[in-house]
């Protein structure tokens, strides 16, 4: 009887079935399946990789840092500048010590790459990396 609601309706309807355990069902699906995806931070652009023998896996958790070829500071999708390097990486390690990764592109500034590794190491950065693709 608890599968019905109003059985007997003095409309003459038919019997309502009810939903809310499915409803259940699919909300706990949904908060399980967003619980167990993970988020990779991203740069928000596409930078062309120098290539490396020694290329490694990138590390989950980390602080990734784009520098295109036009000398364009980018995180999170956002220009942050040269400026703004320093602030980003303090506030970031002072949670969790992680390590920042520098996607340059093959042809950006080499004094604009140094200037994002000192800017890293000065707000406290202990591993820096700049990102490569492996080469075949």
């Amino acid at each position: 009887m608890g599968r019905f609601r109003n059985s007997h309706s003095s409309d003459g309807g038919e019997p309502a079935i009810d939903l809310s355990p499915m409803l259940d069902c699919v909300f706990i699906l949904l908060i399980f399946f967003i619980v167990t995806t993970t988020f990779v931070d991203e740069t928000g652009i596409e930078v062309d990789k120098p290539q490396a023998a020694s290329a490694a896996q990138l590390e989950k958790i980390s602080i990734m840092i784009a520098l295109t070829k036009s000398g364009q500071v980018v995180y999170g999708g956002k220009e942050i500048g040269i400026n703004g390097v320093q602030t980003l990486v303090k506030r970031m390690i002072a949670k969790e010590d992680v390590p920042v990764i520098i996607q340059a592109d093959k042809d950006a500034p080499a004094g604009m790459l140094v200037r994002i590794i000192d800017e890293s190491k000065l707000a406290g950065a202990t591993k820096v990396s700049v990102a490569s693709a492996k080469s075949r």
